[in-house]
């Protein structure tokens, strides 16, 4: 009787291994850490990698798929978006962007995030298979002069999960903070849209002064909470704002600094020495002589939008394309995102436009898998295949960068997702009329 139990339980085990187990073989790996694999094997037990070869074999009832004239990589990371955070921009309902306040560390992009959201579906089609998801809004003008400074934590999140608990990756991720910069020279009705102080260039440089004093004296009430709370004194009240702090200063979380202009980047670096935290460099639009600083400090940049017009009025028309490529020349570590919602899906195409412009095409690989995780905390979990990574993988008939390439299959945690989309299904209805 015993051994009939001892039976019955192994058995029970190895069929839940075999229905949690998927071999996907005769296909192209592309590992990203190390060299393509001709004609291997890859096979997922309970949602993580378990072995990589060209010789694999699976239990009895496990999935087996054929990918013989395939490719396989890991999913793509969109490393800035407000997927999950915002539906439909003209109905303020549907948007969780841009809350009241000057410091709001304390928010959690992830509590926010609708799994529901059309956006995740659309974004999945073009093999992403994770986001950064950012509390601030990624429109440009609204980083100036006025509004929040520190909008909240960014959340990494899978695009496949019933409730946002199932679909975080990594919570609080990074602090966003949208830092100061004089922008003088803008027609009134700009600066009003974009809410950048008015006057003269000395009013707008000490208004820009007095914002980098109150987000030192922030991060300096912030040091003096943690010694309150470690002191432990009868008179201690915690406080969420500053609780939210503490991973910041004690350089556990990193700062993700929207910087694009060249002083902006070299104030930021400034400030991080003073403050002595980490920061990550988002969506510069020029390099200029910040290079070597950043190499030297070891500050990745998340580099924003490659398809658009170049910053200043004469600058080359291909500035925007050359410029991934003059930071992987500079020895910084670099990663893509779109700093948006409805474009979130079109970042390998970002990346694709700056190959075309000097990026090596390893590199942009890399940029949109591997240094994403490594900059956002997560390299152990994600963006490369590797055993015991989850498996995050989209099996394609080409270079997930160009735009002909389709998406076979995608896993997510193992587990195979729909590529159906609005997209796909509007294109069925009308293709049936």
């Amino acid at each position: 009787m015993r051994s009939a139990i001892v039976f019955l339980v192994c058995a029970l085990g190895m069929s839940a291994a075999a229905a949690d187990s998927v071999l996907i073989r005769n296909v192209t790996v592309h590992p990203i850490t190390v060299p393509e694999i001709q004609n291997a094997a890859v096979l997922v037990i309970d949602g993580k990698i378990a072995d990589i070869g060209p010789h694999l074999s699976a239990h009895q009832g496990a999935h087996v798929i054929d990918g013989r004239g395939l490719h396989l990589y890991p999913g793509l990371i969109n490393a800035a978006t407000n997927v999950g955070l915002a539906e439909i921009g003209a109905l303020r309902d549907t948007v969780d962007l841009d809350e009241i306040g000057t410091f709001n560390p304390e928010l959690r992009a992830e509590i926010a995030f609708n799994p529901s959201s059309e956006h995740v579906e659309v974004t999945r089609a073009s093999g992403i298979t994770s986001v950064i998801t950012l509390p601030g809004s990624g429109a440009r003008g609204e980083r100036s002069g006025g509004g929040s400074i520190i909008t909240g934590q960014g959340a990494l999140m899978h695009l496949d999960g019933w409730t946002w608990e199932e679909m975080a990756v990594k919570r609080g991720a990074v602090l966003e903070m949208v830092f100061p910069q004089v922008q003088s020279g803008l027609p009134r009705q700009l600066a009003a849209l974009t809410d950048t102080p008015q006057g003269s260039f000395e009013e707008q440089e000490k208004q820009y002064k007095e914002r980098l004093q109150r987000i030192s004296d922030f991060f300096e009430e912030a040091r003096k909470y943690r010694q309150a709370k470690q002191a432990g004194g009868a008179d201690f009240r915690p406080d969420l704002r500053l609780e939210a702090m503490l991973p910041v200063i004690d350089g556990k979380q990193p700062i993700f600094v929207r910087a694009e202009r060249e002083r902006m980047i070299k104030d930021a670096i400034a400030f991080a020495d003073k403050e002595k935290v980490k920061i990550i460099i988002a969506d510069p639009r020029e390099i200029g002589s910040v290079g070597p600083m950043l190499k030297q400090r070891h500050i990745p940049v998340v580099l924003g939008k490659t398809l658009e017009l170049p910053l200043h009025e004469d600058d080359a028309y291909d500035a925007p394309y050359t410029l991934p490529a003059e930071f992987f020349k500079a020895g910084v570590k670099i990663c893509f995102g779109t700093f948006d919602v409805e474009f979130a899906r079109n970042v390998p195409f970002e990346a694709a436009q700056a190959v075309a412009f000097g990026l090596p095409h390893d590199e942009a690989l890399k940029a949109l898998t591997i240094n994403s995780a490594e900059i956002m905390g997560a390299g152990e979990l994600l963006g490369s295949i590797e055993k015991g990574k989850w498996a995050d993988l989209i099996l394609t008939d080409g270079d997930p960068m160009e735009a002909k390439t389709n998406i076979k299959q995608m896993f997510i945690a193992g587990r195979e997702v729909s590529l159906e989309s609005r997209h796909t299904r509007e294109y069925e209805k009308w293709m049936k009329r």
